[in-house]
């Protein structure tokens, strides 16, 4: 990345982090402006942590970490901001960790999930825009036949970015449908496939042993396959992010996250309580609806926008 697209996307991302960055330096701001940093601050910094989405167990370490070296001194909002940056950073870096494909493996294969409204589509327009201008050649696989618009939606994509997309009929068996799409990427010497998923609640059985079904029939083809499986999270959902990540590991093996629309959320802490609790790759972040809007996710950049600090 150049530095002026990186100084571009770290405005982006800063300005997308906005409603969480106001939320929790807000508050810290408001705590620390001459303080000890005693029992009572340590709880209510917890307190704030916790609101911000953070999750109970992420929180207190933090704070924990925070008050070994400055319990009982007085401390500044911005002391508290960077220790905070510091020990996100900590936790975000080893998840940190870009999506990156295997060129001995083609097609390489990408199975995305999610629930309806999680940004999955937008997602896979997102990936496949950026492989293609790899040079990589691509094929879209609009595995949600029951969902007319999410068929346009990649259709419109695959012709944005200069795509293939296979498609059935409405209802169409999606598992069968991958299967015929590998199998022609195969023929064609197509470098990467990424196959939609139907936008299941977790809480939909029957649509949950879909996605295991169509799991089962890409495995005929290729037992090594889908070669990655990512969940795509909408940040938005706070709380719920744990459970939806909960369920879709007990159904598929989930290789990975894409966290999206951080830009309408006041909840973007969610992220670091993930990391904390699953340990599960985090390949992207997404701050808004334009193609260059989803990028590989930097656990220092992140932290520091999120508490509000530049460079």
């Amino acid at each position: 990345m150049s530095d002026d697209t990186k100084t571009g996307w770290l405005g982006r991302l800063r300005a997308g982090l906005g409603k969480s960055t106001e939320k929790i330096t807000g508050s810290i701001t408001g705590l620390f402006t001459s303080r000890k940093l005693d029992q009572a601050a340590i709880d209510e910094l917890e307190e704030v942590l916790i609101t911000a989405d953070m999750g109970v167990t992420t929180a207190a370490k933090l704070v924990t970490n925070i008050s070994k070296t400055r319990f009982d001194k007085e401390v500044t909002d911005d002391e508290i901001r960077n220790a905070l940056a510091e020990e996100i950073t900590a936790i975000l870096e080893p998840v940190a960790q870009p999506l990156t494909l295997d060129p001995s493996i083609k097609p390489y294969i990408i199975l995305v999930a999610g629930v309806n409204g999680s940004g999955k589509t937008t997602t896979i327009g997102k990936l496949a825009n950026q492989f293609k201008s790899d040079g990589k050649s691509v094929m879209l696989v609009a595995g949600d036949t029951f969902r007319a618009a999410a068929v346009e939606q990649l259709q419109i994509w695959g012709e944005r970015s200069g795509c293939d997309v296979v498609a059935g009929n409405h209802g169409a068996d999606a598992a069968g449908l991958a299967f015929g799409a590998i199998e022609q990427a195969k023929a064609a010497g197509t470098d990467v496939v990424l196959i939609d998923t139907a936008g299941r609640l977790q809480n939909r059985e029957d649509l949950m042993e879909e996605l295991k079904k169509v799991v089962r029939v890409i495995k005929k083809l290729d037992d090594t396959a889908p070669h990655t499986t990512l969940l795509v999270m909408d940040s938005t959902v706070g709380q719920n992010a744990h459970s939806q990540v909960e369920t879709f590991k007990n159904m598929v093996a989930i290789n990975g996250l894409v966290m999206t629309k951080l830009d309408g959320s006041a909840r973007g802490g969610v992220v670091v309580g993930l990391a904390e609790k699953f340990g599960l790759p985090v390949h992207a972040i997404g701050v808004g609806e334009g193609i260059d809007d989803l990028r590989p996710f930097d656990a220092r950049d992140f932290s520091r926008a999120l508490m509000g600090l530049g460079d």
